[in-house]
């Protein structure tokens, strides 16, 4: 793949690191989860909440080609860095897009259709880049190959989509995602994993990212309210909330799921990075992103915007949206750590489902004391488990035997 005189496509190596130019990237992934965020925030309801939610995924598929392309070919060389601009700059009009992706404003072009026309291009780039990379692998050219279809089928569902309005045209871009993640599976295993530890490393950053978007919610809530005593126990609790969720992922559980997957072997391997990473991290970032608008809507509250008091109590969808997003957020680290490491975690299962059950509760209490008891709940099973697990901790983090 090395071959700089007629493609200058450099292969990845066993070792790889993510590039500066992939951070750049992630930076306008992390953009458009911003601008999803505060859109949903804006007159939240249960139409826009699903409409976010696609958003969420259909950006996510976006992110997640290029996280394999980067794992084959070096994204800072020759050929490969034009194209990862060109997607850039794709991805980044699909951002700016996004509060008309569903609903075209007055004047200027038809939104709906420029977020599809962008997302053509990003998946475009992504495949052309994909066939050059092929030439010389015949059994990476025909997976490429066969995955074009549902690359067609998702970017031409989202076009006609964005001729229709309501609930056809939300059923519509359900097709269009289902006809990517669908097609995906049914296109095979044949794909090719360059390193492993890049792979991973990848995703824990995106994850990270994710994180990021926890935090600048948290500051975005309060940025135009005066500072309280109430609003700085609040950010402190938030921000001690997404402590937990990265103690949660990074401690141990990273660890040993890049272990599993660099352990694994040709198609195996690309199946567990395909389900533990391709598949199951969207809903760690669904479930982060679902925090932070809960987050956003917690700090207005207990800030007093839009008239609200510290004793009121933050109820409907924010609430759903912060518990409910722990919640998946919990439950997604144990289906992905179970499918790649065959790790099964009871605790967070066991905490998943007590996050659920205290939403009619919390509820009836003020915001500050819900999002205290929210707080105390994930470092109580964060604390835990590293008191619990201290011997296994130990072992895993610091076994030289798996050091770089």
């Amino acid at each position: 793949m090395t071959t700089p005189r007629r493609g200058r496509l450099e292969a990845v190596g066993e070792r790889a690191v993510a590039t500066p130019l992939e951070l750049f990237f992630d930076l306008v992934f992390v953009f458009a989860l911003t601008r999803v965020t505060d859109w949903m925030a804006h007159d939240l309801d249960a139409t826009k909440m699903i409409r976010g939610l696609l958003i969420i995924t259909v950006m996510w598929w976006c992110w997640i080609g290029y996280s394999w392309l980067c794992n084959v070919v070096k994204a800072d060389e020759g050929v490969m860095r034009v194209g990862l601009f060109a997607a850039m700059g794709a991805l980044f009009v699909q951002a700016i897009t996004i509060p008309e992706a569903f609903d075209d404003m007055p004047g200027g072009l038809h939104g709906p259709l420029v977020f599809a026309v962008g997302y053509f291009v990003v998946r475009g780039v992504h495949i052309v880049i994909f066939f050059l990379v092929s030439r010389d692998d015949p059994q990476l050219r025909s997976q490429v190959l066969r995955f074009v279809p549902s690359m067609l089928a998702g970017t031409v569902l989202l076009t006609i989509a964005s001729q229709t309005t309501g609930v056809t045209q939300t059923l519509i871009w359900v097709g269009a995602i289902l006809g990517d993640y669908l097609g995906t599976l049914a296109a095979g295993s044949k794909w090719r994993m360059g390193s492993a530890k890049h792979f991973t490393e990848r995703h824990g950053l995106i994850i990270i990212v994710a994180l990021g978007e926890s935090i600048v919610s948290i500051g975005i809530g309060v940025a135009e309210l005066p500072i309280s005593w109430p609003i700085i126990v609040a950010s402190v609790l938030g921000l001690a909330v997404t402590g937990a969720l990265w103690w949660a992922y990074f401690d141990i559980t990273a660890l040993v799921t890049e272990r599993a997957l660099a352990a694994a072997e040709g198609e195996r391997q690309i199946q567990l990075g395909r389900g533990g990473y391709t598949f199951m991290h969207l809903p760690l970032v669904v479930g982060i992103i679902m925090m932070a608008l809960g987050l956003k809507k917690a700090l207005g509250y207990i800030g007093g915007d839009e008239g609200h008091t510290l004793a009121d109590p933050m109820y409907g969808l924010p609430l759903y949206a912060l518990y409910g997003g722990a919640s998946l957020y919990l439950l997604a680290h144990v289906a992905y750590k179970r499918y790649v490491a065959g790790m099964l975690n009871f605790e967070r299962i066991g905490v998943a489902v007590l996050l659920v059950a205290l939403i009619p509760l919390v509820a009836l209490l003020p915001a500050l004391a819900m999002l205290s008891i929210l707080t105390v709940v994930l470092i109580g099973l964060i604390s835990w488990e590293t008191y619990r697990n201290a011997e296994e901790r130990n072992r895993i983090r610091h076994d030289a035997s798996h050091e770089h």
